[in-house]
């Protein structure tokens, strides 16, 4: 089972051998594919086309155009599902608070100061560890308030690096 939420509207959606159940309804519909990202679609008598734009597999959503409409849909499965039952989803966690070390290793080059403004997946600082140079990312969003290495310093696994 999962979840799609598509315009603000949330659908529980369950695919078995027989049929595809959205909020515990049987679907059916002829489904045509036109290729890899294209397919048509007869539902109550009412034919729509649908292709897929775009994908972002880490936020987990699709951009698709139903007829002349683009849309954006997101899906998020059973795993999704406990994990913001268990107060532990990816929104929860976007706030950025501090980068640690993910091996021990030694500091070679330091991208960022205090101050700083950082965007996702920009270059923090670069990490040897076993005679391989490890480019450390921001995973997200902030404000560097404080650099807790410096640059030939050796650091241990989990030891914090970066605040924001």
């Amino acid at each position: 089972m999962f979840t799609v939420t598509i315009l603000n509207k949330s659908y529980s959606v369950e695919k078995t051998d027989e049929a595809i159940h959205v909020n515990n309804k049987a679907v059916k519909w002829d489904l045509q594919w036109i290729s890899d990202r294209k397919i048509h679609l007869v539902h109550d008598h009412k034919s729509l086309e649908a292709e897929l734009i775009s994908i972002d597999k880490e936020a987990k959503t699709i951009q698709i155009k139903l007829g002349t409409t683009i849309t954006n849909v997101q899906i998020k499965d059973r795993f999704d599902l406990l994990l913001e039952q268990m107060g532990m989803n990816n929104s929860a966690s976007q706030a950025l608070k501090e980068i640690k070390a993910p091996m021990p290793g030694l500091i070679l080059d330091l991208k960022i100061k205090p101050g700083d403004e950082v965007k996702k997946g920009d270059v923090i600082l670069i990490l040897e560890a076993m005679k391989m140079e490890n480019i450390l990312k921001s995973p997200g969003d902030g404000v560097v308030k404080a650099v807790k290495v410096s640059l030939n310093q050796s650091v241990e696994k989990n030891q914090v690096l970066i605040q924001f």
